[in-house]
């Protein structure tokens, strides 16, 4: 007779429902009684770690397993992982051994399901119950009713975007990426803020008050946020919105040509790529602590919305879904505030802010040594945002570079007050005696759980129905971040790289699908990235550097440094990478060659770079630029080498880069688009 052998360790009260509810139509055996049918082993004994149960189909004890079975048993083991049901499917040809079960490592209890065994082979399926579930159907409700919320917005604005596309004369690219240049001012000012506004926003604020290594003054993101806005607004809204480009790539690939551009494109693509999975990771730690959902489902159910209302409508659907989730961002935040504030187990912030009570002050502190460190990742936070093609999207969007401007500087001022409430709630759980609490006695940075210190904060100080709010504050946080990263990068595959390149004869109607498969194939390298790593500060500070360390010089030369060309593009490029692999990185576990002064060895014996080493490679690679543009330029000018030999075609591509001037683009009044230029005349 073949049986399915089933491992059950669990407590009293801890697996009522685990198995007869699961599979209804299966029969118990207690292996330790010779086979007596127990029809219900829902009032489990307390001795249950110990026994063996068995089970097989009704009046079919004897035959052996259909292919049928394999499915529903492949099937049973996702829905029991995502109850957070720990499991591992393993198989053999002798069902009768009693072969004792150590406990598996998690990778191994994972992969394990993923193989079915041949026909000829049974199965054994060990569970083993890990802890008491106890989903919060209520904010499983609300979560809902929210990602509804979410998706109807974005049905209406796509249905808006096709009637706009009907009354426009221009071709649908640009009512899909940049909604025809359309988009209010009070639209903008809400897409422009959510986009930045993300779930490492949110989280990242609190978690750097709590931890007592670092402090408020470590929490950066507001006031560079605050400089990225200012500094967009008054350098670079102004050219790229009076040129018409359509993305941040064109005046690259007008100056520089398709070769080139088509290289440092791609930093910029996995810049966003990391955007999402970040935004993801976010989602799921928060949703686990506090619905007690899956991680996995809440990155899924989450990803699946974002790519489908992106798909529905572009920049439409993401600019009018962002108006509901900044909104809902800024009313769950400042409802949580209060309870926060008001929650018996801590202490009056004010005190501990520059009091050691039961950790360090949370105001924290900089140490000279740590100033050079401070700066780098000021600049890092400020300058590495304008090198986002999600930031220039929303100034190409406007429809005029004046209202991009006010745009800009009126987003900066929303950034800090938006993140106020991550202040106060780090602050409040700095300020915490845990031990008050049912978290347990440690503390959560004692816990190593300091990145998930806002929904910690707000599972255990706050009442049931807050802390489902601040889970709707991160979650619109999270989508508002995320749809503006996937249609970031199909707007510069589809425009950059598949019409200026691969296909320069696609209908309109074809890029339409380009951008669509471009969003999905994004949004699916993003998920499948946070199951690779669940930590927020790696896919953010990866994400930063590469922006700040390689796009932004370039950009700032192709725009402002007219003696700029391919050479001087090629030799920055080569040089930020190098030196930036050679620096290391000990969050990716890449050890320094390249050890600048100030650095010092942590506990965990890994070398941290307190020199602005970011900030000194980012300057290096811009002075190479001018450097090499310059020298190569005089070279090809003065004769000293032939014209046949210019690889990038330096005088060809400077005529191509129209710069506009006042008196050829007044206010309401578009120039001619280069955008249409680049799209017929490029080349390499």
């Amino acid at each position: 007779m073949e049986w399915l052998h089933v491992f059950a360790p669990a407590g009293p009260q801890e697996s009522s429902y685990n198995l007869m509810t699961l599979i209804p139509p299966l029969q118990f055996y207690n292996s330790h009684q010779s086979g007596e049918y127990h029809p219900d082993i829902r009032a489990p004994t307390a001795n249950m770690c110990s026994h063996m149960y068995y089970f097989s189909h009704n009046g079919a004890l004897s035959l052996p397993l259909s292919r049928a079975w394999y499915v529903a048993l492949a099937a049973l083991q996702h829905w029991l992982w995502a109850l957070k049901i720990d499991y591992v499917l393993a198989h053999g040809l002798s069902s009768r051994s009693n072969r004792t079960l150590g406990r598996l490592p998690p990778l191994l209890r994972r992969e394990a399901t993923t193989i079915l065994p041949p026909l000829s082979w049974r199965w054994k399926v060990y569970l083993t119950k890990g802890e008491t579930m106890a989903l919060n159907v209520p904010g499983l409700v609300v979560m809902a009713v929210f990602y509804l919320l979410i998706l109807g917005t974005g049905i209406w604005a796509s249905m808006r975007s096709k009637k706009e596309e009907r009354k426009c004369t221009g071709d649908g690219m640009e009512i899909t990426l940049l909604a025809g240049r359309n988009i209010n001012f009070l639209v903008g000012v809400f897409t422009l803020t959510a986009t930045w506004v993300g779930g490492g926003f949110i989280l990242g604020i609190a978690e750097a008050v709590y931890n007592p290594t670092l402090g408020l003054v470590w929490a950066l993101m507001p006031v560079p946020y605050v400089l990225t806005f200012f500094l967009g607004g008054f350098f670079f809204a102004k050219p790229m919105r009076a040129n018409n480009y359509l993305t941040m790539m064109d005046p690259f690939q007008l100056k520089y040509g398709n070769v080139l551009s088509s290289l440092l494109l791609f930093p910029a693509l996995v810049g966003d790529v990391l955007w999402v999975a970040r935004t993801l990771v976010s989602l799921g730690g928060t949703m686990s602590v506090i619905l007690d959902l899956s991680y996995v489902y809440s990155i899924l159910i989450s990803s699946v919305v974002a790519i489908l209302y992106t798909l529905l409508g572009g920049l439409y659907s993401v600019a009018y879904t962002d108006v509901i989730q900044l909104i809902l961002i800024f009313l769950s935040l400042y409802i949580c505030v209060p309870f926060m504030l008001l929650n018996p187990m801590s202490m009056d912030i004010s005190i501990t802010a520059y009091n050691a009570t039961f950790q360090p002050p949370w105001i924290g502190k900089i140490e000279p040594e740590d100033a050079g460190k401070w700066i780098d990742e000021f600049l890092v936070l400020a300058l590495g945002g304008l090198a986002y093609q999600a930031f220039y999207q929303r100034i190409l969007s406007a429809s005029s570079y004046t209202q991009a401007q006010i745009t800009c500087f009126t987003s900066s001022f929303f950034c800090l007050i938006l993140g106020i409430p991550s202040v106060i709630i780090g602050a409040v759980a700095a300020s915490t005696d845990w031990n008050l609490t049912s978290y347990g006695p440690k503390t959560p940075f004692e816990n190593g759980e300091a990145g998930a210190i806002l929904p910690i904060a707000l599972q255990y100080l706050t009442p049931t129905y807050i802390s489902i709010l601040g889970i709707g504050a991160v979650a619109a946080a999270v989508m508002s971040s995320m749809d503006s990263a996937l249609l970031s990068s199909a707007s510069l595959f589809s425009s950059n790289m598949y019409k200026n390149i691969i296909r320069k004869q696609a209908s309109d109607r074809e890029m339409q699908w380009v951008i669509k498969i471009s969003v999905i194939v994004v949004g699916l390298a993003g998920t499948a990235l946070t199951f690779l790593d669940n930590s927020v500060l790696v896919f953010w500070m990866v994400g930063v550097d590469m922006s700040y360390t390689i796009m932004f010089p370039q950009l700032v030369c192709v725009l402002f440094f007219n003696r700029s060309n391919g050479y001087g593009a090629i030799t920055g490029f080569m040089l930020g990478i190098m030196l930036r692999f050679m620096s290391g990185e000990p969050l990716v576990n890449l050890k320094p060659v390249i050890k600048f002064p100030g650095g010092r060895i942590d506990d965990k014996g890994d070398f941290i770079q307190y020199f602005p080493y970011r900030t000194f490679i980012m300057v290096a690679s811009v002075l190479t630029i001018m450097g090499v543009s310059y020298f190569t330029s005089l070279l090809f000018s003065k004769g000293v080498v032939p014209e046949r030999f210019d690889l990038f075609k330096i005088k060809e591509h400077a005529k191509a880069l129209v710069r506009p001037n006042e008196k050829d683009y007044k206010e309401g009044q578009k120039v001619s688009s280069v955008s249409k230029q680049l799209l017929e005349t490029t080349s390499c």
